[in-house]
């Protein structure tokens, strides 16, 4: 084990912060780290969205569906997937652009993922707390409203920063040997190993020292699968001219 390793395994989401404020240069630092992540072709299909005003802090909230640390954190990041930048460079060196392509869609969402993962550990690493907020996309067209996001950029996720007001527990995760396969797929020990991460979670959510609850971790994917969920991001996607072609 190394210093990194063990940084890596101790992430956990902070949802509590304190009043304290991040530099500029700080976060400029770890944007800065954040861009040294891999990027598909070197294309960097990626924006970052640094949400000051607090008024607009406040509308994300309710768009995010009621999540207080949006507002209250010391820094709030929406991470976006851009094309339009790239298209518009190609076009300006000659080339025919084609868009609406699923492929560049990929790359764009893989891109703005893997920017945002080197921030928050470059963001751990300094003793900062993160907390990662996918219910942006509960309402992508009123975000991309609020954030003026043109054509072929769409708002990711949202990223909350700040200096921890507390210490969770590190969540479980599956075994190893449930999601390290070898040369080939086999999923013949699936059932029983999750059967015993379940119990695994269950004593975790029992025992953790807030929001205790009686589940586990298959229960806790039944609202996930059990209705559509956000129908809307394909019309979405669409109009933001990630036609999936």
């Amino acid at each position: 084990m190394n210093t990194v390793i063990d940084l890596l395994k101790s992430h956990r989401s902070i949802r509590k912060f304190t009043h304290q404020p991040i530099t500029d240069e700080l976060l400029h630092t770890l944007v800065a780290a954040g861009q040294c992540a891999a990027t598909s072709n070197h294309v960097q299909a990626y924006s970052i969205i640094r949400v000051v005003d607090q008024g607009n802090r406040e509308q994300l909230v309710a768009l995010s569906g009621g999540q207080p640390y949006v507002a209250g954190c010391a820094e709030f990041l929406v991470f976006c997937a851009d094309m339009k930048r790239s298209f518009e460079a190609a076009e300006r060196a000659g080339a025919e652009i084609v868009t609406g392509m699923t492929e560049q869609l990929l790359v764009a969402t893989i891109d703005a993922a893997l920017i945002a993962q080197n921030l928050v550990v470059a963001a751990e690493s300094v003793g900062l707390g993160i907390c990662y907020i996918g219910g942006l996309r509960n309402n992508p067209a009123d975000v991309s409203a609020l954030l003026r996001l043109p054509d072929h950029v769409y708002p990711v996720f949202g990223l909350c920063l700040g200096y921890p007001d507390q210490q969770p527990e590190v969540k479980p995760r599956l075994p190893l040997e449930t999601i390290l396969k070898q040369d080939y797929y086999n999923g013949s020990e699936d059932e029983a190993q999750v059967a015993a991460f379940d119990q695994t979670m269950q004593s975790y959510y029992q025992q953790r020292t807030g929001n205790n609850k009686e589940t586990n971790w298959s229960q806790q994917l039944r609202p996930m699968f059990s209705h559509k969920l956000r129908p809307h991001m394909k019309d979405f996607l669409f109009s933001k001219g990630f036609e999936m072609k």
